[in-house]
């Protein structure tokens, strides 16, 4: 580190996103006893919820259930809940958006909004973390950035023809009355249930058939309030079910765009085709600073850290451990003690009020039924 970089503040933390992982982080940061840190966002905080469809909403119920020692599946934060502050049971986007502000405003949380981060190098046992107009120094770093703003544009032949769910922002936006869609779990279907509620012709295939998955694992099998719309009249009238169909190319021709399945099927459309193929995630912005799993997602340490560069922790729905999936929101809100009592202890302070988070169903020290599948 030059004279000049070592004048620099050095922040005992900085977080990397303001969306539900990183607001969340930086509340328990501040739990844990920690107060010289900074949460550093690209937009605003919860832009990528701003940015969702306008009628598209959390698959998830929110209630506010903090008497009886639950949190609301939607909240972030001990003591809050998206239930009682938007008295709405299922959020749009933009109405959890208002409630990150919220949550962001109450805790004081030092949010830098409209800055961008460049790059992130490792530097005489700390970080180095360079934006368009300033540059800090951490001694740790939690890479929260999300997925929704890096939507999954390839897998097949042409799949830059079509346009993805997540640019769109209203359904109603959308001219045409004949729409196919590819991908079929809870995005897919839920571009489907609102075309056909406004009485287009809607087709969607999917490689397999997740409308039927026997699994009680959210992150696998669709959800109840998804299935539930599936079964509305107009869902059934204006949708159809192509399952175990793999796309393998579309291609333009003239006016009409044509949708090519491995098993032989051809359909057109003068609609582009809409694309629910998922998100590539924001820690492939960061994938050389971790090992990979065979499965492409980021190894983890048991506090959720970098295997490979010290100080660099992952929160938010690409966490993985073995076979534990922690995609939403109510799963990896279990880990930001985790990381938080971590980063205290390695700074020396007892993070005495992380033991609540525990009494609320939260985890400090362990993996024991994180993310595991449980019907009882």
């Amino acid at each position: 580190m030059t004279g000049a970089e070592s004048s620099e503040i050095v922040h005992d933390v900085v977080v990397i996103g303001a969306g539900a992982a990183g607001v969340g982080a930086a509340v328990a940061l501040k739990h844990a006893g920690i107060e010289n840190f900074l949460v550093s966002e690209r937009h605003t905080v919860g832009a990528s919820f701003d940015s969702w469809p306008a009628e598209t909403r959390f698959i998830t119920p929110s209630y506010p259930t903090n008497s009886i020692g639950m949190l609301d599946l939607n909240s972030i934060a001990i003591g809050t809940s998206p239930a009682f502050s938007l008295g709405v049971e299922h959020p749009t986007g933009a109405e959890y958006a208002s409630y990150l502000r919220a949550v962001a405003q109450f805790f004081e949380l030092p949010v830098r909004q409209n800055t961008d981060v460049q790059e992130i190098a490792r530097v005489d046992g700390g970080f180095r973390i360079d934006t368009p107009v300033e540059t800090w120094h951490a001694k740790h770093v939690i890479w929260a950035a999300g997925e929704f703003q890096y939507p999954r544009l390839t897998g097949f032949v042409g799949s830059q023809l079509c346009r993805h769910t997540a640019t769109i922002a209203s359904y109603e936006e959308l001219d045409g009355d004949d729409f196919i869609v590819v991908g079929g779990f809870e995005s897919g279907v839920d571009a489907a249930y609102h075309l056909a509620y406004r009485d287009k012709r809607v087709r969607l295939f999917d490689k397999g058939c997740p409308w039927e998955d026997e699994s009680s694992d959210p992150s696998v099998a669709l959800s109840p309030f998804t299935l539930e719309r599936m079964r509305e009249d107009q869902f059934v009238e204006q949708v159809e079910l192509f399952p175990h169909t793999t796309i393998e190319s579309i291609t333009r021709m003239d006016a009409m765009y044509e949708v090519t399945a491995r098993d032989g099927h051809r359909l057109q459309t003068r609609v582009p085709p809409l694309l629910a193929g998922g998100f590539e995630g924001g820690h492939q912005l960061v994938a050389d600073l971790f090992e990979r799993r065979d499965d492409g997602f980021p190894l983890l340490s048991e506090h959720d850290a970098s295997t490979i560069v010290p100080g660099l922790f992952l929160c938010g729905p690409t966490v993985r451990h073995d076979d534990h999936v922690f995609c939403f929101i109510f799963k990896y809100r279990q880990r930001f003690a985790v990381v938080a009592k971590a980063i205290a202890t390695s700074l020396g302070l007892p993070a005495e009020e992380l033991e609540e988070y525990r009494e609320w169903g939260m985890y400090l020290d362990d993996l024991s039924c994180c993310g595991v599948e449980c019907v009882c």
